[in-house]
């Protein structure tokens, strides 16, 4: 009898990831192997129970399988159409000139326009806290926030 039955069922769980599982379904995978070899034991003797455990468990995997694809729910990885969407050279182009454009317009905002906008809009900094860090009005940051914003759409707009 094997007396390590972690270290087994670590091995059966991984050639089961190894197969494409994952690790909520290696475990169930494993355990129902398990049940099988204890409910096999019973009635008749195993003379390897770690190959035994290996095998149900890579039959069960298998059989999980065809059920999930017989409903769709599973499909094979050269059945799937791979689309890149990383952007082509022309368009990585035009977006690091749309962003130099960009930071030349933030760079025309007066500094306190400039650095209430770019706490709320890149260091996701609220009103309340904006205002309070610059010792002005939560009115006084909108006016400045929404005056950023009108004045870099109408810079911006065309690129």
């Amino acid at each position: 009898m094997i007396k390590d039955w972690v270290s087994v069922f670590s091995k059966v769980r991984s050639a089961l990831m190894r197969r494409g599982r994952s690790e909520q379904d290696a475990d169930d995978l494993v355990q129902e192997a398990w049940i099988r070899l204890d409910t096999y034991q019973r009635e008749q003797s195993v003379e390897q129970p770690e190959a035994f455990l290996m095998k149900a468990a890579i039959n069960l995997s298998i059989d999980a399988y065809r059920v999930r694809k017989g409903r769709g729910e599973e499909v094979l990885l050269e059945d799937v159409v791979l689309i890149d969407t990383t952007p082509g050279v022309e368009e990585a182009l035009l977006g690091r000139e749309r962003l130099a454009h960009l930071s030349k317009c933030l760079g025309r905002l007066n500094d306190k326009t400039r650095a209430i906008f770019l706490a709320h809009r890149i260091d996701g900094m609220s009103y309340q806290e904006i205002a309070k860090a610059h010792g002005l009005s939560v009115s006084s940051v909108e006016k400045h926030i929404a005056k950023a914003v009108l004045l870099l759409t109408g810079w911006m707009e065309g690129w």
